[in-house]
């Protein structure tokens, strides 16, 4: 499904590639039969990190992104920077709950894997208006 979705940024060398790579493992993931949920937060956080930092590099006025791992915060700068809107509060704390959980996979904590998919199905709202935004300009003569 994810791969689908960014499957214009195949093999592309720069972020989105980057975000292309993550989506293709988090499909891996879910074909197969491990049931923790930890590694597929890892790559989801970070499918998501690329892609809100290619769209700060190619479509805000400065082209430059912040450091920041931090999904809600990478979304704050995205309103500020480019012609993005959304209504912010309504993915806050799903792009909360995605960030500690990728966290936690670093420091092998165990994760609330429920919790977890619910925010992973908030946030997919949240990622299909992000990769309609991309396409906009593409679309526009």
């Amino acid at each position: 499904m994810y791969g689908k979705l960014f499957e214009k940024f195949e093999n592309v060398g720069n972020l989105a590639g980057k975000a292309w790579q993550h989506s293709i493992n988090i499909d891996w993931i879910e074909q197969s039969n491990i049931k923790d949920c930890s590694l597929h937060s890892f790559h989801y956080q970070q499918m998501f990190e690329m892609l809100f930092k290619h769209l700060l590099e190619t479509k805000s006025q400065f082209g430059s992104f912040s450091h920041s791992h931090k999904l809600h915060k990478l979304l704050e700068e995205l309103i500020a920077y480019t012609p993005f809107r959304t209504d912010k509060s309504k993915y806050r704390m799903a792009l909360q709950v995605i960030t500690v959980c990728a966290e936690e996979y670093r420091y092998n904590f165990l994760i609330d894997c429920e919790g977890y998919r619910d925010s992973v199905q908030i946030a997919n709202e949240l990622l299909t208006a992000l990769l309609e935004f991309e396409q906009a300009d593409r679309d526009s003569p």
